[in-house]
């Protein structure tokens, strides 16, 4: 049974950092499959690909981290719910990796009556056109870690300070925008424990 460690709100920095120890240590076999589950204070990543930094544009004091997982530039803050799977991948295939984990959000998305779909030019899922949940991976010698974030009811703004994944910001979305309703991030949470708590 794989392990949920449930951390709240915390520092991009703080969580990364634990991802790296995590990857490590599941490397090793110290331990078994291990998911954070968690949000961030506004911050910006910034993944492999080589044209990405020409994408922040206005961001002010917000940090900025540059890390492994694949992908362009995107936002991390509040409202939205973030997922970081260090587990052993079957086969080490990545791509069914991102399919798994989109379908993740696709699922959980469904229980709000939101439907969502992938669109086959651009990871992460989508509605009518809009992007509400992003995904970004990194492997090590077949262990994953970096993963989904799912956009329940954040600030939109934010992404209109950069062009996310390479995108129209205004292409960027949420469950709450498309449902036209609130949507309680809570029940959102508790939907991703129990598809961690079933895994496996």
């Amino acid at each position: 049974m794989a392990e949920l460690r449930d951390l709240g709100t915390r520092p991009f920095l703080e969580v990364w950092d634990l991802q790296k120890e995590l990857v490590q240590q599941r490397i090793n076999d110290q331990i078994g499959d291990v998911f954070l589950l968690c949000s961030h204070p506004p911050v910006y990543t910034v993944g492999r690909r080589r044209e990405a930094l020409k994408n922040l544009l206005d961001v002010g004091d917000t940090p900025i981290y540059e890390i492994e997982r694949g992908g362009d530039v995107t936002w991390h803050g509040p409202g939205q719910v973030v997922l970081y799977p260090i587990i052993r991948m079957p086969e080490g295939d990545v791509l069914k990796h991102l399919r798994w984990l989109e379908q993740w959000m696709i699922e959980v998305s469904a229980e709000f009556g939101l439907i969502l779909e992938r669109d086959p030019r651009n990871a992460g899922v989508w509605h009518q056109g809009r992007k509400v949940g992003s995904v970004g991976v990194a492997s090590r010698r077949g262990v994953s870690w970096h993963g989904l974030a799912l956009n329940v009811k954040p600030d939109l703004s934010w992404f209109r300070r950069i062009n996310p994944c390479g995108m129209d910001a205004e292409l960027l979305s949420s469950m709450e925008v498309e449902l036209g309703r609130t949507v309680e991030e809570e029940a959102v949470w508790h939907l991703f424990r129990q598809k961690v708590a079933a895994f496996g």
